[in-house]
């Protein structure tokens, strides 16, 4: 005779929801956003169904369309005209620039907004790297104060966070030293501490024309700096350094194909971890739900779920203002 029945718990769904794990709510979920210059102006990107480039007009009637709905956090990419790029990034702490703008323009429309741009100079770069370029290499430490400036002028602008995605080494401490003798001591750091050089980042790179130009002078890739996906154990050490330096939140990008990676964190730390449910992850589910291979709105709480179970306490999800309607409805 059977005593011990692991299905009395999955009888129902209201036993199954009593005895559920992990659950998801739009507090999990921050919203990437791409800003355009002009007014009045969106743009679909055709390799995102549903994700646009907007106009800070437009962008700002997403942000309080996004928080009405219990998405209460965004992550800022800007569109860089061509003629403001260089191999310093200059463009990137301009106090009038479209960043700052956009920035400013959503504390000033929804305050209670959390608001974490982008810390990462490809956008800005005439060859598409996250750094600055000498004698055909990234150069890390000119690059690292290239990405202070850039941080305290978004603190300037009124950030809540910021999001240095650029893997440099020693960044989060030359951007901490920066808010601070700045005055910028609660505006925190979200560290991409364990991001992969990944093939699941195409979408993303075609929506803000930042991918690495093809130069037989630079690196035809992000592999010296970014993290090599064959690797776990390397994940710790960047994750132990950032926070021995001053990180507030650690995040691992991409998301599902490195669930192990947030596991493995998890166990190890106590920090809040972030996870990107990057354009590919996104670009997949989109194009086998219009196929009608996969339910779509089913896939993407599912997906979503994972993280949770994972360990991931947020998610950067270009699903998020979708997944927000599915979980309200």
């Amino acid at each position: 005779m059977i005593h011990s029945r692991n299905r009395r718990l999955r009888v129902n769904e209201s036993i199954r929801s009593l005895v559920r794990e992990s659950i998801l709510t739009t507090d999990d979920f921050v919203m990437p956003i791409f800003v355009m210059e002009g007014e009045n102006q969106q743009e679909a990107i055709p390799s995102m169904p549903g994700i646009f480039r907007r106009s800070i007009d437009l962008t700002v009637k997403e942000c309080k369309e996004l928080f009405s709905l219990g998405v209460k956090s965004v992550n800022l990419y800007m569109k860089v005209s061509e003629h403001l790029k260089d191999n310093t990034g200059k463009e990137a702490w301009n106090k009038d620039g479209l960043m700052q703008q956009t920035i400013k323009a959503i504390k000033d429309a929804v305050p209670e907004m959390i608001v974490m741009p982008d810390v990462a100079l490809d956008p800005y770069s005439i060859y598409g790297h996250d750094g600055i370029i000498e004698n055909g290499k990234i150069v890390n430490d000119a690059t690292n104060d290239a990405l202070a400036r850039m941080s305290v002028s978004h603190a300037e602008a009124g950030a809540d966070i910021v999001a240095p995605s650029d893997m440099m080494d020693g960044r989060v401490l030359t951007i901490r030293e920066a808010l601070e003798e700045n005055g910028f001591t609660d505006v925190g750091i979200l560290s991409y501490s364990a991001k992969y050089a990944s093939s699941f980042y195409g979408p993303f790179r075609s929506a803000l024309d930042s991918a690495p130009k093809d130069s037989m002078e630079i690196p035809k890739d992000k592999k010296t700096y970014q993290m090599d996906f064959h690797n776990s154990r390397e994940a710790l050490n960047e994750v132990f350094k950032d926070i021995d330096e001053g990180a507030d939140i650690i995040m691992i990008k991409p998301g599902l194909p490195y669930l192990d990676i947030v596991s493995k964190v998890r166990e190890a730390i106590d920090l809040p971890i972030a996870v990107y449910n990057v354009s590919g992850e996104y670009a997949m589910v989109k194009a086998a739900a219009q196929n009608g291979w996969l339910d779509n709105d089913k896939t993407i709480i599912e997906s979503l779920t994972c993280f949770k179970r994972a360990g991931a306490d947020m998610i950067f999800t270009y699903f998020a203002k979708e997944a927000a309607m599915i979980l309200n409805k």
